[in-house]
């Protein structure tokens, strides 16, 4: 019942996300390598390196500590905004690496502080999943991107499969359980993450809500023999 609670509402999640992105802000580097088996920061440049952003402006929602604003900055962007609900995340990623083109903005990705057309480039790791409203957060990165903008995503998949799919969200649930309990002294910490993925629409469900909310072009790369995935959203 407390997870049906906690995702009654928008603004209960909206909350309950923000309240839980704040007390694992000092470990969650180590946890994103931890359940990405390594892998997340070969995947973060994998998703970078499918758009050329030299000389683009680009902004990172759900940023968190900075890994992928510092990566597509890296690649030769004109300016870097790197956005999250979570102030504590944010204060993590500056100060990563002093110096590089990334500014940081502590807002929600729902109700966007820019103006229309802003960017030429959306990027966003572990971050629709989070957002209370996701057709409403679609309409704001369509809202200031450009017209020829593009939008790209990682994010954990929902298989399409069943028995794939209750195998994936039980090991899900059993590590992040034991995670939470010795980093945290709460088991619930990190079982956020299966049960998020239980109501979220899968691959192909995200690239349908895209359409519908500003997206003409959308589609979804396989990572990790389809447990993660890639969206590409192209605005015209």
């Amino acid at each position: 019942m407390k997870w049906e609670k906690r995702f009654s509402s928008p603004e209960s999640k909206r909350e309950y996300v923000r309240r839980l992105f704040s007390t694992i802000a000092p470990r969650y580097d180590l946890i994103t390598v931890l359940l990405s088996f390594g892998q997340d920061r070969r995947w973060k440049r994998r998703l970078a390196s499918l758009h050329d952003a030299t000389g683009q402006a680009v902004l990172d929602l759900a940023s968190g500590t900075g890994d992928l604003a510092y990566e597509v900055a890296d690649r030769g962007a004109r300016e870097v905004i790197a956005l999250d609900i979570t102030h504590a995340m944010l204060e993590r990623a500056s100060r990563k690496r002093a110096g590089r083109r990334v500014a940081f903005v502590t807002a929600d990705m729902m109700a966007l502080p820019f103006p229309d057309a802003s960017f030429d480039l959306i990027t966003t790791g572990y971050g629709l999943r989070n957002v209370p409203l996701l057709e409403k957060a679609f309409k704001e990165a369509a809202r200031v991107l450009r017209a020829d903008g593009v939008l790209l995503s990682l994010d954990f998949n929902k298989p399409e499969r069943g028995f794939v799919r209750g195998v994936y969200l039980s090991y899900l649930s059993i590590v992040g359980s034991l995670l939470g309990a010795i980093l945290h002294g709460d088991a619930d910490t990190y079982r956020y993450i299966p049960e998020s993925i239980k109501r979220w629409p899968g691959s192909q469900g995200v690239c349908s809500i895209a359409r519908d909310n500003g997206f003409r072009h959308c589609e979804a790369l396989s990572v990790l023999g389809g447990l993660m995935t890639i969206h590409r959203a192209w605005k015209a």
